[in-house]
């Protein structure tokens, strides 16, 4: 499943910029360096999937990672995007379930794997620790009402706008104003939950209206103030 494609570097395989870590003793951050396990990974390998029993849990170090649902239809269910300083297949891990998302490279990555019993060791032994994770899963539970509030209450033109909203948050704009990070149609339309042609139609009207511009898969914004007025934010 992994596709190494060279050695990753000194650091790629860092992981003092988390701040999930700020709080470990010396001690502590010692044993989670020495039980890690980081690897590179290409765009389109599937680091986990839905269903599969995990065995711990994953820091991006470098990249970008889907992470979704798969629906009965196959259709996929965006949850989110984990990028550089965040950790991804913790909560099924906690739990003790199996994974209930599929995660996959969308840009190169890097990834250190740190087991189940590293895990457990910092959490019985670093109440800061436990808490901070503890505030990453509840944050993550109001990101997932707060998608449900939007599901049922907004219209798909409103959910859109929203969506490349977050987007634009969470992964940055270049000097350009341009979004840095790149999808689909489709994967789009999987975040929102509506059909691609709907997104597609919007996008234009988007275009039309002066909101954004489109140049393939990248996204401009120009008026992120009246974007904002249609999210109804």
């Amino acid at each position: 499943m992994r596709s190494a494609i060279k050695r990753p570097s000194d650091e790629e395989t860092n992981l003092s910029g988390f701040q999930l870590f700020k709080k470990l003793t010396e001690e502590e951050f010692t044993r989670l360096n020495y039980e890690k396990t980081c690897s590179l990974y290409k765009k389109g390998t599937i680091i986990y999937r839905e269903g599969s029993r995990l065995t711990g849990f994953f820091c991006v170090t470098r990249g970008i990672i889907k992470i979704f649902k798969t629906g009965i239809d196959g259709k996929e269910q965006i949850i989110r995007f984990a990028k550089k300083g965040e950790i991804i297949a913790y909560r099924s891990l906690l739990s003790q379930e199996l994974a209930c998302t599929t995660a996959k490279v969308i840009d190169d990555a890097a990834l250190c794997h740190v087991p189940y019993q590293t895990l457990l060791y910092l959490i019985q032994n670093n109440w800061q620790f436990s808490h901070h994770m503890l505030q990453i899963v509840c944050r993550e539970l109001r990101e997932a009402n707060d998608y449900i509030t939007d599901i049922a209450q907004k219209t798909v033109r409103e959910r859109l706008a929203e969506v490349l909203l977050l987007l634009k948050e969470n992964f940055e704009l270049d000097n350009q104003n341009t979004l840095q990070i790149s999808l689909t149609r489709e994967e789009l339309a999987n975040m929102v939950g509506t059909a691609t042609e709907s997104v597609i139609r919007l996008l234009s009207e988007f275009k039309s209206d002066k909101l954004i511009e489109l140049q393939g898969r990248k996204i401009k914004f120009l008026d992120t103030p009246a974007l904002t007025r249609v999210a109804n934010l």
